[in-house]
């Protein structure tokens, strides 16, 4: 454990603040009186437990007119600010915190309205990408660090880029020893192991895709009613990010862009969008022991990861891998989703974040590096919700995915008070997963040779033409599900 004299805020107590409050107590060592929860709702029976202790529930809602007065109220010069609600603007609760000497902590990259501009505003203009070029834009103007903020550090994004570090690691040191590796590059892919260098890692090896690849295997006693959206986690902000531009990584062995895809004409242009939504955008990919069928959901780790990983020669990326999300959800998410694409993608007004009714299932949730000598590598977390109840009764294991994180990148910024603005991937890794492990269930770093023709078959061989790439498994049409399918 360690010390925390000074204040911690919560901003949102929703399923995600619920299982990290519990967490960060067992972590960090700090008065209950100096621990304030806020959220618009009425959360006074959820947390009658904590303010029985001495924790501070306020029930208010930050915005655009009151935020600087409202944040002055609860937290100050060497506090915490721990935003785990949604459509709150991180650029405008960044430069106030930056302003005030507050540290300060999320899960994503928010705005007020992310439905504002509406559907004539350039699909670039949709992107995260385009909310990180705001924020570098910002940062560019300060002077000095300031006071530590780290930015998406959920489960994904957030520590996907640890498990994406190890796992790069695992593959380096397993090519050594099994002697896929020899001569010169084995020294210097030692090298790079030993110096943290990620990037020149992962070019070595000849990593050409990275799926942040997850599956939802949690199911209920309390089925799905008709005209209901069921989810284990944030429903509002699962249709946020699904209904919106997908978004990846694009690497530099791609050879053609996908259908209705739209390139970058500022910053590091790492990345792509394509003007689907991420929900009906699938891609084939695989988590032990499913091959599955998964969404490219935006989310901001398809820019950190393939941002850190490029390798430039001058102004030129010489290197980098393809990197995006591929979502498996619950059962119930599924036909949530489908539901709601009836409805032309109007929000259910009924919704329920599944928690104590489940049944069993877990969520496994890794980082699946493709393209090296072992064709695949995936690395991360299986975590039952038996495993996630025993940690912290009434939780889920999607929750307790992101709660760990958080708690674990709080302690970080506690013991480096004055590092400005970080994302997961700029944080050792090693620091985050010694913190995280215990509460991320089956650990599994395991090569699969696996790609994305595994498997592939076609019921009208002859009579149609899939377009697929059979001389480069890596490339992104190999992977993307569409018309060609069997």
């Amino acid at each position: 454990m360690i010390e925390f004299k000074n204040k911690i805020l919560f901003v949102g107590y929703g399923a995600v603040a619920e299982c990290t409050l519990p967490i960060l107590f067992k972590h960090i060592t700090v008065p209950a009186k100096n621990v304030t929860v806020m959220d618009f709702e009425d959360r006074s029976e959820k947390l009658k437990k904590w303010t029985a202790k001495g924790v501070r529930f306020v029930r208010d809602r930050v915005t655009e007119e009151n935020l600087g007065k409202l944040l002055a109220k609860h937290v100050g010069a060497g506090d915490l600010l721990i935003d785990l609600a949604w459509n709150i603007d991180a650029c405008v609760v960044l430069q106030w915190c930056r302003d005030n000497g507050v540290r300060y902590i999320n899960t994503s990259t928010e705005l007020w309205d992310p439905y504002a501009v509406g559907p004539n505003q350039h699909p670039t203009e949709k992107t995260l990408y385009w909310r990180h070029m705001n924020l570098r834009r910002m940062i560019s103007k300060w002077k000095g660090k300031g006071a530590t903020a780290v930015i998406e550090h959920g489960a994904n994004p957030g520590l996907i880029s640890h498990f994406t570090k190890q796992g790069l690691i695992d593959i380096g040191n397993a090519s050594l020893a099994d002697k896929k590796i020899k001569g010169r590059a084995a020294e210097s892919v030692a090298q790079f192991i030993k110096d943290r260098s990620f990037n020149q890692l992962a070019q070595a090896l000849g990593v050409k895709v990275i799926h942040c690849s997850e599956r939802d295997t949690q199911i209920t006693n309390k089925p799905k009613q008709v005209d209901e959206f069921v989810n284990t986690w944030s429903i509002e902000g699962f249709r946020e990010e699904g209904t919106t531009t997908a978004e990846m990584g694009w690497g530099t062995h791609e050879k053609q862009l996908p259908a209705l895809a739209y390139q970058h004409k500022e910053g590091p242009k790492n990345q792509i969008c394509v003007a689907r939504m991420g929900i009906n955008m699938w891609v084939r990919s695989w988590v032990p022991n499913y091959s599955i069928q998964g969404m490219v959901v935006r989310h901001g780790e398809a820019f950190t990861i393939s941002d850190k990983l490029t390798v430039w020669d001058g102004k030129k990326a010489v290197y980098r891998p393809t990197v995006h999300y591929a979502y498996c959800p619950c059962d119930m998410a599924i036909a949530s989703l489908n539901e709601m694409r009836g409805y032309n993608y109007k929000l259910n007004a009924n919704q329920r974040i599944m928690n104590d009714e489940i049944t069993t299932g877990a969520d496994i949730l890794g980082a699946l590096i493709m393209g090296h000598g072992y064709n695949s590598w995936w690395v991360g977390s299986d975590l039952s919700i038996e495993e996630s109840r025993r940690l912290v009764p009434h939780q889920n294991a999607t929750t307790m995915q992101v709660a760990i994180s958080v708690v674990a990148a709080s302690m970080w910024m506690i013991e480096n008070p004055l590092e400005g603005v970080r994302v997961p991937d700029d944080l050792p890794h090693d620091y985050i997963l010694d913190i995280a492990k215990p509460y991320l269930g089956k650990w599994i770093s395991t090569p699969k040779d696996w790609t994305p023709l595994a498997e592939r078959g076609n019921a009208f061989k002859g009579y149609n033409k899939q377009d697929l790439d059979r001389k480069d498994p890596w490339q992104f049409k190999n992977f993307l599900i569409g018309e060609h399918e069997a």
